[in-house]
């Protein structure tokens, strides 16, 4: 397979909305004029969030899951898996990765600095050994706030503060409902790798209501913190995925899953 197609696979295109639109919404949300869009900065962050942050997030994944890869049909559907050949180059990739984040690094003050590590830190450690936080119930979704990173990181570096601690709680809701819903459909196949994901442990139908409670919660916030704004019931769709798994038993999740993407780029 050509190097930049086997990238380009390894990133999962679909999902660099996950960690390049938290940045953008971080970013909006802590902008203090128009003109602060047309500083460099926020385009060379732009372009790592969306594509090296990603390489290195489902590298770092690809590299350490071989074993539960082995046996898992989206890899062969929507995803790529990696085959022996391709280990080291997808090896030489990730240090590519890591060496442009160190030089991004040189550049940071210190808060934004923690901020990029802490970022770092869970995308690695999330798949790798010796903490594997994939494997460990409940730590595995907490751990998932790795994608809440980005946009706590440009919320700082445009307005030099913190997110309101509410929003950064409305985040944690959502990325933990989103890592659950996601994990489901693996149960079978983590179960057979030996991997005690939350889904695992808890079954499949709590894991449907936990994230049934946890959407219901950033549907609150969202919807209190707009000031009751239309639009912003919007955000009800997403406890709507659970609740139709729960009511309507013929439905599958490893379809309906594949949804998610659209509407969190919508509205987002």
């Amino acid at each position: 397979m050509n190097k930049l197609k086997l990238v380009f696979k390894i990133s999962r295109f679909r999902f660099w909305i996950y960690t390049g639109g938290t940045y953008v919404v971080g970013y909006a949300l802590g902008f203090n004029n128009i003109f602060d869009f047309f500083r460099i900065n926020y385009y060379v962050y732009l372009i790592y969030f969306f594509l090296l942050a990603n390489i290195f997030i489902y590298g770092v994944n690809d590299y350490w899951d071989k074993e539960t890869d082995k046996n898992n049909p989206k890899k062969e559907e929507k995803e790529h898996r990696v085959e022996d050949k391709e280990r080291k180059g997808l090896l030489r990739t990730l240090y590519f990765v890591g060496l442009v984040s160190f030089v991004l690094m040189i550049f940071q003050d210190n808060i934004e600095r923690i901020l990029f590590l802490i970022f770092l830190f869970l995308s690695y450690f999330y798949s790798a050994k010796p903490l594997r936080f994939k494997q460990v119930p409940f730590l595995d979704f907490s751990s998932n706030y790795l994608y809440v990173m980005p946009g706590i990181f440009s919320y700082y570096m445009v307005s030099k503060s913190l997110p309101p601690f509410i929003f950064m709680v409305g985040a944690f809701f959502h990325i933990a409902a989103m890592h659950i819903f996601s994990a489901i459909p693996d149960i079978k196949y983590d179960k057979e790798a030996g991997i005690n994901t939350t889904p695992v442990f808890i079954k499949e139908k709590a894991s449907l209501l936990l994230c049934l409670i946890f959407w219901i919660a950033l549907s609150a916030i969202v919807i209190v913190s707009a000031g009751y704004n239309p639009l912003s019931y919007l955000v009800l769709l997403y406890p709507l995925f659970p609740s139709l798994l729960l009511i309507k038993k013929e439905l599958k999740i490893e379809k309906l899953y594949w949804y998610l993407p659209y509407v969190n780029t919508s509205l987002g």
